[in-house]
């Protein structure tokens, strides 16, 4: 929604890896100060050669930040050992394989030969790209999310290419971009939007849905939007092979004109520069140009919410969208995006309209409501969407079937867990009673799980709460309020942005 005065790098994180186990008991006599010596030079190697790499990419930093418009024609030199073995150490250790089924403990065996003969294969022209394989995972609304799970070579490949591209795009992509970006989270992108509903005109709001936007993305336009500033034809190239690699299901491949293969590490990178080149700049055109009272816009990947002060802007906006996206292969979801009347207003004059309380939507896991606080002023509130919260414990109830006969504590080590990750994301002001919901439905369903065990078992549901007391973590708000945190992050002064030195950042909600 606003532009982010502060800007990030891509910082690609190394991780030691772990110690082997299982060694021979003849290996005990090796003497220890020759193991501490090797593990500080495998460390201190590691550490040079993360700033090495470090300071290669912020040089490519530095270039895109000074010549804004300049095409990039030598960048494949940065796909060197050193960036790929920095990207292998970022890749989750227990992801799923590939079509390869080479896992990541498989090919750290050898690695260093292995990472030596795949850079030799990338800059001779010698990789090719294998088909990524279909997986699914449920939606919180009970239907199935496809996903491209990659082979553990176009991982590394394609982790330290978009470790490259990012520090071009970085310094182009627009402050209201939060998705998949370094150093923006979810929560980032809820606190701007948050921050600009509530301390700005705007009165309503446009809840878009692009329809099935990764598997609908022009291959070609997408082609044609990297080359404004990537003039490395290799680079060009290698992410062709990924484009058009296929995807595996059920032993037959298919190669699609179509799509970035959600679930894949370039495909993240790649949706951002399309939306950045369809909507992004020509939102922030339409902005300046065309609306005649505030604006307000938020992104994160493919999920768009806009506020407008004037309902006409938003008529004409909602239109004019969907005969941009038409011309770049998009469409947007007729039942799924919606203009509401919502805002610090919308109660008040919906109520003299004699209407009821205004809608609510969705963004990023939360419900938005137009509240009021113990004061009786408008206050914005979050509320965790409940589809979410059945989902979860949907989740939940079929694990504990497994884990049935498990002793307490290994259940309440595993709950535990659960509930503290839940309360991670969705503990913020306004959504204590949710929390409290989703604790005490854990609760029940651990209950219901023990009684099971046994027929004679008798857990009670006062013992239960004891159980759950012992182990569940307690409801607790973990957030900051969202003007507070956007403050902190934006700390320049703007006299209307309401909390002291503290300004919406420029672009933003105006």
């Amino acid at each position: 929604m606003m532009h982010g005065c502060e800007k990030s790098d891509s910082v690609i994180v190394a991780r030691k890896s772990p110690n082997k186990t299982g060694q021979p008991v003849a290996e005990a006599i090796e003497r220890r100060a020759e193991a501490k010596e090797n593990a500080s030079q495998q460390r201190t190697r590691r550490a040079q050669n993360r700033e090495s790499v470090s300071q290669a990419l912020e040089r490519v930093r530095s270039a895109a930040r000074q010549r804004k418009k300049e095409r990039f024609t030598a960048l494949f030199h940065h796909l060197t050992t050193d960036l790929l073995r920095l990207s292998f150490f970022a890749l989750k250790r227990d992801a799923a394989p590939g079509a390869d089924g080479v896992t990541w403990q498989d090919y750290e065996a050898d690695l260093e030969r292995k990472l030596t003969d795949l850079h030799a294969r990338v800059h001779r022209g010698g990789y090719r790209a294998q088909p990524s394989r279909r997986r699914y995972i449920p939606k919180a609304d009970g239907r199935q999310r496809p996903l491209a799970v990659a082979a553990l070579e176009d991982k590394i490949v394609q982790r330290a290419t978009a470790a490259v591209l990012n520090q071009i795009y970085e310094e182009d992509f627009l402050g209201f971009s939060y998705g998949f970006r370094p150093g923006r989270s979810q929560h980032d992108a809820l606190d701007a939007l948050m921050v600009g509903i509530g301390s700005t005109k705007v009165s309503w709001i446009i809840d878009a849905d692009i329809r099935g936007f990764f598997d609908a993305v022009s291959q070609e336009w997408l082609v044609r939007f990297l080359e404004h500033r990537v003039g490395d034809q290799r680079i060009i190239r290698l992410i062709q092979k990924w484009l058009r690699a296929g995807v595996l299901e059920e032993g037959t491949v298919t190669v699609s004109e179509t799509g970035t293969g959600q679930g894949s590490v370039i495909s993240p990178l790649l949706a951002n520069v399309y939306l950045h080149y369809v909507f992004d700049l020509w939102a922030e055109r339409w902005r300046r140009r065309e609306a005649t009272g505030t604006m307000i816009i938020t992104r994160y990947a493919d999920d768009l919410v806009i506020g407008f002060e004037r309902r006409a802007d938003a008529h004409r906006f909602l239109d004019m969208m969907r005969k941009r996206f038409e011309e770049f292969a998009l469409s947007l979801h007729s039942e799924k995006t919606r203009l509401i009347e919502f805002g610090r207003y919308a109660a008040h004059n919906r109520e003299q309209r004699g209407l009821g309380k205004p809608e609510t939507f969705n963004f990023l896991g939360f419900t938005l409501i137009c509240g009021r606080s113990r004061r009786g002023v408008f206050q914005l509130k979050r509320k965790t969407r409940r589809d979410r919260i059945r989902a979860k414990l949907r989740e939940i109830r079929e694990e504990l079937r497994w884990r049935r006969h498990h002793s307490i504590p290994q259940q309440g080590q595993w709950l535990q867990q659960v509930v503290r990750g839940f309360f991670a994301y969705h503990a913020v002001p306004t959504n204590m009673s949710a929390l409290v919901v989703f604790r005490y439905r854990v609760t029940e369903l651990w209950q219901r799980a023990l009684k099971q065990r046994s027929q004679r078992d008798k857990t009670t549901w006062r013992r239960a709460r004891k159980i759950a007391d012992d182990w569940l973590p307690k409801p607790k708000i973990l957030h900051p309020w969202p003007s507070d945190r956007f403050a902190v992050k934006h700390p320049r002064w703007e006299p209307y942005a309401g909390k002291l030195h503290v300004r919406i950042c420029a672009g933003g909600a105006q």
